[in-house]
């Protein structure tokens, strides 16, 4: 089966590198106890919950290259060695855990295409209460590692506390909006649009030469689609990135908006769909600043990030910069202006 799995004290001190005259965020961020952690999160004074998704089982369920599941370790090492300043100090956040998917993983391999999409609905199934239980409580998930697949149970875990579908941007290469022909990576925005958890959908950066005609011509058709090409903003200039991401601010007003990123769309960063050409990390990380400054953004998913994929390709420096992602989340977010305004 598959469990979530609460972080302790004695998990987090393994991972801390202490120096005298310094003070880490994970020296300040809080914990909460495994004994009915659902009711004990509601009393925290922290507003975001950090949590991770160790799983590859969704990309290789859409013919993806698998390792998504090394992501959290590496970025939460990374995360809980940030320096506590003044800037954010850490008791902001609570690190709260992550899924035990290592019978799932076991049971992953070596079986059909079909199998793996049966197992991806699994997983649906239990990430989707955890998310529910973290939102209603009135905190913001900040999601770490696995597919883009969890972006169906973030969403339908969002829509169920709301109580109405929610909208969402997304950073991407891909729209990820393919056929219902069993959960993958592929196809999240797909189920919880159809599912009516998700209303509005707005997608920045898609690359021509990785998206079909045939879920184009759906987008464009769509009024509560909307996306943007990586072509027309760095290519053809006909609009900037900044235009692009206050346009996907614009359209997705109004209701509570999860924020999603795919590292795939970052130029040589380790991910299941690794691009030698995307944005770079700078754009990443405006992206994030912009949008954390939202009336409402209900969660932050970064996923499909690897510290080292099935091929045997490796980089430790991915967990660094999903560091550097949460860190501005949290940092924006605690301090809205109305950019656009």
């Amino acid at each position: 089966m598959g469990k979530f799995v609460v972080t302790t004290q004695t998990d987090l001190e393994k991972i801390i590198g202490r120096r005298q005259g310094e003070t880490k965020l994970g020296e300040r961020m809080q914990l909460i106890g495994d004994d009915n952690w659902q009711e004990n999160l509601k009393t925290s004074s922290a507003k975001f919950v950090v949590l991770g998704i160790p799983e590859d089982i969704g990309v290789r369920a859409n013919f993806g290259v698998g390792g998504t599941h090394t992501m959290w370790p590496v970025a939460l090492k990374a995360l809980v060695n940030v320096q506590s300043t003044k800037a954010l100090q850490g008791e902001e956040i609570l690190l709260l855990g992550a899924f035990d998917f290592a019978a799932k993983m076991r049971q992953s391999e070596n079986i059909t295409v079909e199998q793996l999409r049966n197992l991806v609905h699994e997983i649906d199934e239990m990430v989707q209460p955890v998310v529910t239980s973290i939102i209603a409580a009135g905190k913001v998930p900040i999601v770490i590692g696995g597919g883009h697949n969890n972006s169906y149970p973030l969403l339908k875990g969002a829509s169920l506390v709301n109580d109405k579908p929610v909208n969402c941007i997304n950073l991407d290469a891909h729209s990820d909006f393919r056929a219902m022909e069993g959960r993958h990576s592929g196809n999240g925005f797909r189920y919880a649009h159809r599912g009516g958890f998700l209303e509005k959908y707005s997608v920045i950066g898609l690359h021509e030469n990785y998206n079909s005609q045939e879920v184009i011509d759906e987008l464009v058709d769509d009024p509560d689609l909307n996306f943007s090409f990586f072509e027309d903003i760095f290519l053809r200039g006909k609009l900037s990135f900044e235009e692009a991401v206050k346009n996907a601010i614009s359209k997705t007003a109004g209701r509570p908006v999860g924020l999603e990123l795919d590292l795939d769309c970052i130029e040589r960063t380790l991910s299941s769909a690794y691009t030698p050409c995307g944005i770079t990390t700078l754009h990443a990380r405006q992206y994030i600043n912009w949008c954390a400054q939202l009336v409402h953004p209900v969660y932050l998913h970064l996923t499909e990030g690897a510290a080292e994929l099935r091929d045997g390709r490796k980089a430790a420096s991915t967990g660094k910069l999903i560091a550097y992602l949460v860190t501005d989340f949290i940092k924006a977010y605690k301090h809205k202006r109305g950019l656009f305004s």
